[in-house]
């Protein structure tokens, strides 16, 4: 198995001035923009889904509690049953949404590692500057 590394054509640019990568670094970052954007809207609409399932779940429980005197033990047991598996529902969707945060959140801490190794000192610079912001604005306090 051949393990040497075939996707060096940037690496042999002959420019000199970096233009190829620059251009390569813009077009991988407007493709993750993009996709970003996509997958924040996906989770919106989820949130949005949760939150409607939730009221749902709120008013059918509140209905329930209502009819809850008249009801005879088969029609609680049936009650109970549909109740579950709403409640089964928006457990589902609320893990989905939760895996999604996690993933994003491992994904901006491995971006920020990478731009952390990338530019050491400018990151230095940036951490020194917001401690400084935030040491003059919790000082007036």
């Amino acid at each position: 198995m051949d393990t040497t590394n075939t996707s060096t054509p940037q690496a042999t640019s002959t420019s000199g001035n970096g233009s190829d990568r620059q251009s390569t670094a813009a077009q991988g970052t407007s493709a993750r923009s993009t996709f970003s954007d996509f997958k924040a809207g996906a989770t919106q609409r989820s949130a949005a889904t949760l939150r409607s399932e939730l009221s749902s779940l709120k008013n059918d429980l509140d209905a329930l509690v209502n009819r809850s005197a008249s009801m005879s033990d088969d029609e609680l047991t049936q009650a109970h049953a549909q109740l579950m598996a709403k409640f089964s529902s928006v457990r589902y969707a609320a893990k989905g949404i939760a895996s999604e945060a996690t993933r994003q959140l491992n994904r901006g801490m491995e971006t920020t590692t990478e731009y952390v190794k990338d530019k050491p000192m400018q990151s230095v610079a940036v951490a020194v500057g917001t401690g400084l912001l935030l040491g003059l604005l919790f000082k007036r306090r």
